[in-house]
């Protein structure tokens, strides 16, 4: 379910229009999320702890507005509920885009989630079709074997594109803290560092505590 936004009584349509006409709308920053609680929480009640972030990304994500906003043929829309289009790998080391469908019920959210990424583990090739190209969702990545410390995308400029990127690395840990490499990009028409800073203190309110 979605909503429209009018832009001409927004106090962001300047913003919006100027970021909008830019080759290269998206911004992006790079982080260490801590993750102590959230990892501990996991190993404890033997849960996923990927699809424990993931669930938790996606619930700080529509807690805050601005990361739910999604430009449609120069409309711009809020989603009342977003999802994950996720790259799940295979023992060949290849990948497959993966449509993950937001449940508030972590285990309800657990199993559709183990189907979707059980069908791309037994498939082959990007597995990319119209259920990958929704608006509602975000572009998110794994990337297990490195804590990195920057990151770019792959980009197709003459697409309209405003769906938020967001991958995770390798977790390490530094001064008795586990933390967790994040890289969220995002298109300045829609979203400012504030709004960034929004979702990522949801998120670190949810894995700090993750009984919530």
């Amino acid at each position: 379910m979605k909503k429209q936004l009018d832009i001409a009584s927004w106090n962001r349509r300047e913003h919006y229009a100027f970021f909008s006409q830019m080759d290269e709308p998206f911004h992006g920053l790079n982080l260490n999320v801590d993750c102590t609680h959230a990892y501990q929480h996991c190993k404890a009640k033997k849960q996923s702890f990927f699809l424990f972030y993931l669930h938790s990304i996606l619930r700080a994500i529509m807690l805050t507005d601005a990361m739910r906003y999604r430009i449609e043929d120069g409309k711009v829309f809020d989603y009342e509920v977003i999802h994950a289009n996720a790259t799940v790998q295979r023992a060949d080391h290849t990948f497959g885009f993966c449509p993950i469908y937001y449940e508030e019920d972590f285990s309800a959210f657990v199993a559709g989630a183990n189907v979707a990424m059980d069908k791309i583990k037994n498939s082959s090739g990007l597995c990319f079709n119209d259920e990958c190209a929704r608006d509602d969702v975000i572009h998110f990545s794994a990337i297990p074997w490195i804590s990195f410390t920057g990151l770019t995308h792959a980009r197709q400029y003459d697409r309209k594109d405003s769906v938020p990127k967001i991958s995770v690395g390798k977790m390490f840990e530094q001064d008795g803290k586990l933390l967790l490499p994040l890289a969220i990009f995002v298109h300045h028409g829609l979203v400012d560092a504030y709004h960034v800073h929004q979702f990522l203190s949801k998120l670190e309110t949810l894995f700090s505590d993750p009984e919530r």
